[in-house]
């Protein structure tokens, strides 16, 4: 069975920072592509970034590239965003997911970004 468990939200101040880990089992991590995904108060789900399997590459939105940097762990099975300068738009559920454009299956971590 894949599970995916989020983890590292918080309440932040805006220009913060926060680390969110993503621990995965049931299947073999280290061969798939993996996204974040986030969806705010009273709106749809928007994706955030990927990375390829083997780390090589990683893909963001515009709203947070500069900003959030995501990575991996194949070795721990873990994936990590790291999101800097924190805005208060950046509040949002957030999720990881199977695949590049994954839909979450997982519980996800609230992130608030707030004074």
């Amino acid at each position: 069975e894949v599970q995916l468990v989020e983890s590292g939200g918080g309440l932040v101040q805006p220009g913060g920072s926060l680390r969110l880990s993503c621990a995965a089992s049931g299947f073999t991590f280290s061969v798939y592509d993996m996204s974040w995904v986030r969806q705010a108060p009273g709106k749809g789900l928007e994706w955030v970034s990927a990375i390829r399997s083997g780390g090589s590459s990683t893909y963001y939105a515009d709203s947070v590239k500069g900003r959030f940097t995501i990575s991996r762990d194949n070795a721990k099975n873990t994936l990590y965003l790291q999101m800097n300068s924190l805005k208060p738009e950046d509040t949002a559920v957030y999720y990881c997911a199977k695949g590049g454009r994954g839909t979450p299956t997982s519980q996800g971590t609230q992130v608030t970004v707030s004074s």
